[in-house]
């Protein structure tokens, strides 16, 4: 997951990626003092109306007593859920989650197979916007007949697990962004969750983990994604601090995957046309950071259209690189060009443009701008709701779940559940695979400090987010093999060297505070050379072989086959540990009811059952995890 530059592309660690969780100024002091109402003019000395008091007489009266408070509410206005920003709705700068008065009725009317008026406007005046969702995204042969339909008859046949996945996808692909609208707001939570288990993509669930450095530092880069591949996230995405990093970074993560577990894709999120270039030279797999928003200002102000969207899209494709785009609710009016409509309606209209543009998915849940919905009624709620529309366009939906937004443990475990129950086809796009203080997306909603917890809500409630407890010992081999691999490339490539000491260091730590510091100099020159000498996947292929490490060597030259191949570039593709393509197509999801669709069992069951303090039932003394 990731962060969305709010002046064009998807950036790494650039200043306004991400809105940090909302503070109250001054919470932090304690609770706040009472305000104490005006007193009477007997209070405050006066005899009679108009009648000044005396100064001896004001001065010799005590003051009165503030208003005594109870304990309760002190010990409440201290909880951490009241450090968090909570603001009322203001429809008309789209301060408002899913329910503006502002936001368009649905309608749709069709001639000789083109879409002439939609959502309640004439072609004539169509935005942008409009006129590429109404010329890409939609089934205009249907349109009048999908549009005719009641929302709440949608919404029944979503939630309905008697109505198969194509029934639904074959009405979803002729409605307008107003009606889908009026479709989600027809459905509460529970509902939504519903509905979403059945409109997934890909049958079996996977997970999304950060791998970044607070000091850009590759070593530690490097271990921590061989960590994050071993405990079960089957995509993995850094970013900068100083973007001319990137290359040593992009290397390290794509070397530290595979040797935590072979076909871990990755992608360093940058700037377009770097990002763009490390995946040509297959130093990256795939990408997501390709924005999209809702306004026409907005894509104005990031010197974009979905046409040019959809061009570099095109240019991802052409090199077998599996992307999607970015989005989420918030985004619009954190920008100050919402158009008075609601946020959800906003996000619709992006996840057209990502439909419309022929992108395998969309990275959405609000993403880094779940601060604005996360501040409103009904925010998370929305949140929910374009993860569900996503999916029912038939997109990859990468959920979200990435950005911190709350400082109440029991509020950011709420934000999640909906999608770890429903299960998405990546219930994070973005779990912070490090201390937050190390991520350079500006934080996640939950990092390595609830892995425990999550694995004990997997098994609590048998439902796979995709992870698992791994034993200290094969962490820590784990973290040594991608720590000394990339030592070898780097020696092959010719590259600032890393020392033992280094490679100790980054087995046991936690953070880039325990590491020791690089030659920040000779890293840049380290980097410039990279791209200067036209470096390539296959040359880390090289350099991993000549380290000792065919292995690994072998796992990274399987990716770079499937780029070849091109199955990447179907929905929701993931590659397994033994490199095979897992999608949509081989692995789509056939949810219709109890008993049906994915449910974790058999050996993935029997991991899911093993956590930490397992003890043996026979024998309470022996611990079994």
């Amino acid at each position: 997951m990731s962060t969305r530059n709010t002046t064009g592309g998807r950036t790494g660690g650039q200043a306004g990626d991400r809105i940090p969780a909302p503070r109250r100024p001054g919470r932090e002091t304690g609770p706040r003092e009472p305000e104490v109402p005006p007193r009477s003019g007997r209070e405050t000395g006066s005899r009679e109306p108009g009648i000044p008091p005396r100064s001896e007489d004001a001065a010799s009266l005590p003051e009165p007593p503030a208003p005594r408070r109870s304990k309760r509410t002190e010990i409440l206005e201290n909880r951490p859920v009241n450090l968090d920003g909570f603001v009322e709705e203001w429809p008309e700068v789209g301060m408002v989650a899913m329910d503006s008065p502002y936001d368009p009725h649905p309608s749709v009317r069709v001639r000789n197979g083109i879409i002439v008026e939609m959502d309640g406007k004439e072609r004539k005046d169509f935005d942008f916007l409009d006129q590429f969702i109404a010329d890409h995204a939609i089934d205009a042969s249907t349109a009048e007949w999908a549009m005719s339909l009641a929302p709440a008859e949608i919404a029944h046949m979503l939630v309905d697990p008697k109505v198969s996945r194509e029934e639904v996808l074959a009405v979803s692909s002729a409605l307008t962004p107003a009606k889908l609208l009026e479709v989600v707001k027809t459905m509460n939570v529970v509902e939504m969750m519903m509905a979403l288990q059945k409109m997934r993509a890909r049958r079996t669930p996977a997970n999304q983990g950060h791998s970044t450095s607070a000091r850009d530092n590759p070593v530690q880069v490097a271990a921590d994604a061989a960590e994050g591949g071993l405990r079960g996230f089957r995509e993995l995405e850094t970013t900068l601090g100083v973007v001319r990093y990137a290359p040593l970074v992009a290397i390290a993560l794509q070397v530290g995957a595979q040797a935590g577990k072979p076909g871990v894709l990755t992608q360093c999120a940058l700037e377009e046309a770097t990002e763009l270039e490390l995946g040509m030279r297959g130093i990256t797999a795939y990408a997501e950071t390709i924005s999209v928003y809702g306004t026409e200002q907005v894509f104005c102000d990031g010197d974009d259209t979905p046409w040019s969207k959809a061009f570099l899209a095109s240019a991802y494709a052409s090199r077998g690189i599996k992307m999607r785009f970015t989005s989420g609710t918030g985004s619009e009016v954190q920008m100050g060009h919402a158009e008075s409509r609601s946020m959800l309606y906003l996000e619709i209209r992006c996840i057209l443009v990502a439909k419309g543009a022929g992108v395998q998915g969309l990275q959405n849940g609000s993403i880094s701008c779940i601060g604005v919905p996360g501040a409103v009624p009904a925010g998370i709620r929305a949140v929910l709701a374009e993860n569900l529309v996503a999916s029912t366009v038939d997109l990859e939906c990468a959920s979200g779940n990435d950005q911190s937004f709350s400082h109440s443990d029991m509020r950011r475990t709420a934000r999640l559940m909906p999608q770890l129950l429903s299960g998405t086809d990546f219930v994070c796009s973005g779990y912070s695979a490090v201390p937050n203080y190390d991520n350079m997306f500006a934080g996640s909603n939950l990092d390595p400090e609830d892995y425990d917890d999550w694995n004990t809500i997997q098994r609590d409630l048998q439902v796979d987010g995709a992870l698992r407890h791994v034993p200290e010992a094969e962490i820590l081999a784990a973290r040594g093999r991608a720590a000394r691999a990339l030592q070898g490339v780097f020696a092959h490539l010719d590259l600032a060297p890393i020392t033992d000491r280094e490679v100790e260091a980054a087995v046991y730590s936690h953070g880039s505070d325990e590491l020791p510091p690089r030659d920040v100099l000779e890293d840049l020159k380290s980097a410039r050379s990279v791209m200067e000498r036209g470096v390539t996947g296959l040359d880390i292929v090289k350099g991993l072989e000549a380290g000792g490490f065919p292995d690994v060597a072998e796992a990274l030259l399987g990716v770079l086959r499937q780029r070849v191949s091109g199955d990447l570039l179907q929905t929701s593709a993931i590659l397994t540990p033994e490199l095979t393509t897992l999608s949509a197509v081989n692995d789509p999801n056939d949810y219709a009811g109890p008993d049906s669709g994915y449910r974790p069992s058999g050996e993935r069951w029997e991991e899911m059952k093993r956590l930490r303090h397992v003890v043996s039932a026979r024998n309470p003394e022996e611990e079994v995890g």
